[in-house]
């Protein structure tokens, strides 16, 4: 074991010639982590009597523990010991070599290992991450992933085309909420904060009758958000106000496990994050917009009558009402001799049905073999109306894309300790897109992902793993503004995926470790770029188009680890590096930028979050989140800068009453979470700016929790 743990920091060549291993710091938290570890857990004395909870991941073929996964998994568990988590948003940064842009109120786009969309405008989105809450499609349309009430966040790293097909191309996350509980309970909760926050939310859980379950959760968060607008002298136009309503019904019988999920997610979130100032003082006279009202179900039965097969059945249904716009001049009239005045408003609805019909076989013993064949049908109609200023008339469009796949895997056991699997998935992709500017297109692809996984059970409780999987996505076109029309097309990209893995369960049940270390080469790489225009009055059109560059490779380590240190402390770790080229590319301005490092991709990120049980009734928590800087485009050099964001909280708990001072980014840092850069500033004849939104600032609050 000490040769297998020592050898996982040897990183791939390019890794190693990187900057990103000059920081120090991340020398020594990586030795600092694998030093305590590198020892036979039999011949060590334990960190304590209690082990760490075993969680199983939902997302993968069949239900599966975090740790016999062979892939790179991160769970993400909201508990009510840290600082408050209303949003997908506010969590996702424990997962590692996982970033977010924003550009809205709300940072629904993610990118991972350095790959996904980073904004919406015009044109239909094909996401390269792909978003599922409570088995609902919700790729693209993240705003709708409140957390209240959420049992664990699955984050899946690395192309997931066997699993998902088109829409997870470098990952996928799953968002999971509780099931009913065996006897009835509920909880009210109560959280107050700076910047006006307030949220008020309640659950109640239990059985209907011998077979049937049931769970209601509501909520209503609402602040001021971090923005002063010092023309109308407000502080609410970049505020939040989001609604969730949620009911899930559940029963078994001889016959069959079924769930059902009810919900909506109602938010008016205002838009005002951009200052010609950089900062967060802004002076526009009409402030945006960025509003989702999504309506969804799910169904999933699974059958129980057959001895050695299940069937299952999934079926998701979402219907959103999209309203997304900014005040594009970021001023007012009058503002400046040379200014201008104009908005943007996208407004959307898009509704999404989904179809998994899974016959797979029953869990048997781990030297026996296993299989699932599948099929799954995605539809989706997206229509758009864009109210724009410089357009004589709305542009309205309608697209729609048919995805229909067959998919299939095979455990095959090598011996008493070996595993080979292999996968695939065939899908056939259709669209059909017009618009009011007689544009229309029809594209087709049939596309091809596959997976291979061989694993080897060490001694008990570890295993190692190395993998091959293809990824896809398919081609698409761009509608936006005045293009080209040798713009206006792009290909599919094709993903291959390269990683060895380690997991453990270490120190007598004390612990759980968890190392990936991967390489992914990508062809016809989709770049999301734009170009600046000068219109005939001298103002600025800004577009954002989508192309192919010739090929790219994303390669990287990331290390988790999960540790009782005794029976008052835990602790959980994570450490993510990553390292990304374009290779033989020129972008549409005629900028060479072959070698250059991909957009929305850190080099390292990490994060340390440690929990104290001070006394029976009180408790501690604190979190370090650290992020190298990053580009914010491939269509021009303006960067993020590198952070670190401290997080705390510290509690009492006394029978069914808790309460929290809870704290997040407490050293008040500035960071980024989206950057553009074009001339909008009159005051310096709109000269070339990179322009930055911030990310929140300094909050503090307290929370009360009844349950009952």
């Amino acid at each position: 074991m000490i040769n297998l743990l020592g050898n996982a920091c040897v990183l791939p060549e390019v890794i190693m010639n990187s900057p990103v291993l000059s920081q120090l710091r991340l020398l020594i938290l990586c030795v600092g982590i694998w030093l305590p570890l590198s020892v036979n857990a039999e011949d060590s004395q334990p960190a304590t009597d209690d082990a760490i909870e075993e969680v199983v991941v939902t997302a993968e073929l069949r239900n599966v523990a975090v740790n016999d996964v062979p892939a790179s998994v991160s769970l993400l568990v909201p508990d009510d010991r840290g600082d408050v988590v209303n949003h997908l948003e506010e969590v996702l940064a424990r997962a590692v070599n996982v970033n977010l842009a924003s550009g809205a109120s709300r940072a629904r786009f993610v990118q991972m290992r350095g790959i996904g969309e980073r904004g919406q405008f015009a044109e239909p989105l094909n996401a390269s991450v792909g978003l599922l809450i409570d088995g609902v499609d919700f790729s693209g349309i993240g705003t709708a992933a409140t957390l209240f009430d959420v049992s664990q966040v699955e984050v899946l790293r690395g192309p997931q085309g066997t699993l998902y097909g088109a829409n997870a191309l470098a990952g996928l996350i799953n968002v999971v909420t509780p099931s009913s509980t065996v006897d009835w309970q509920g909880m009210t909760r109560l959280d107050a904060g700076n910047f006006g926050a307030l949220g008020l939310g309640a659950t109640l859980s239990g059985p209907l009758n011998d077979t049937v379950g049931m769970r209601l959760s509501v909520q209503q968060y609402a602040d001021d958000g971090f923005i002063e607008n010092s023309f109308l002298q407000r502080e609410d136009t970049d505020n939040h106000d989001e609604r969730t309503l949620r009911l899930k019904l559940d029963g078994n019988s001889d016959l069959a496990n079924w769930q059902v999920t009810a919900g909506f997610v109602d938010v008016n979130n205002g838009y005002d994050a951009f200052s010609l100032d950089n900062n967060r003082q802004t002076r526009a006279d009409q402030p945006g917009a960025d509003e989702q009202t999504s309506r969804y179900l799910s169904a999933r039965i699974e059958t129980n009558q057959m001895d050695s097969t299940t069937l299952v059945a999934a079926l998701g249904y979402a219907s959103s009402d999209i309203r997304y716009g900014y005040d594009e001049d970021w001023t007012y009239q009058g503002f400046h001799p040379y200014g201008y005045s104009s908005t943007d408003y996208y407004d959307r609805n898009v509704e999404t049905a989904t179809v998994d019909l899974r016959w797979l076989s029953k869990a048997v013993a781990a030297d026996a073999l296993d299989w699932v064949v599948g099929v799954y049908l995605l539809d989706r109609d997206v229509d758009l109306v864009r109210a724009y200023t410089w357009l004589a008339e709305d542009f309205t469009s309608a697209f729609s894309v048919q995805r229909m796949a067959l998919y299939g895997e095979v455990g095959v056991p090598l011996g008493a300790s070996w595993k080979l699997s292999v996968g695939a998935r065939v899908e056939q992709h259709q669209a059909d897109y017009t618009d009011n500017a007689a544009v229309r297109f029809t594209p087709e692809d049939n596309l091809f992902g596959a997976r291979f996984r061989l694993e080897r059970r060490l001694q008990a409780g570890q295993r190692v793993y190395a993998s091959f999987t293809q990824g896809y996505k398919s081609g698409g076109f761009n509608t936006s503004g005045t293009l080209d029309a040798d713009l206006r097309l792009f290909d599919p990209e094709t993903l291959w995926n390269f990683e060895l893995g380690y997991k453990a369960r270490v120190l007598d049940d004390a612990g759980q470790l968890r190392v990936a270390v991967f390489h992914m080469a990508r062809a016809d790489v989709q770049i999301a770029t734009s170009i600046v225009r000068v219109r005939n009055d001298g103002s600025s059109e800004f577009i954002e188009f989508t192309g192919n560059a010739a090929s790219g490779s994303n390669q990287g380590l990331e290390l988790e680890l999960d540790l009782a240190l005794n029976q008052r402390l835990r602790m959980k770790a994570g450490l993510g590096l990553l390292a990304t080229q374009y290779e033989d590319y020129i972008d549409a301005a005629g900028n060479d930028l072959d070698g250059r490092e991909q957009a929305h991709a850190p080099s390292y990120q990490g994060h340390v979050a440690l929990d104290y049980d001070l006394s029976q009734a009180w408790f501690a928590h604190v979190a370090v989140e650290a992020k190298d800087g990053f580009y914010f485009s491939d269509s021009h050099s303006a960067q993020a800068d590198s952070h670190v964001l401290i997080n705390g909280a510290i509690g009492y708990r006394q029978g069914r009453l808790s309460a929290r001072l809870w704290g997040r980014n407490l050293t008040d840092v500035d960071h980024h979470v989206r950057g553009f850069y074009f001339g909008n500033d009159p005051r310096n004849d709109y000269a070339d700016t990179a322009w930055t939104q911030l990310a929140a600032p300094r909050q503090v609050g307290v929370s009360l929790q009844l349950d009952w």
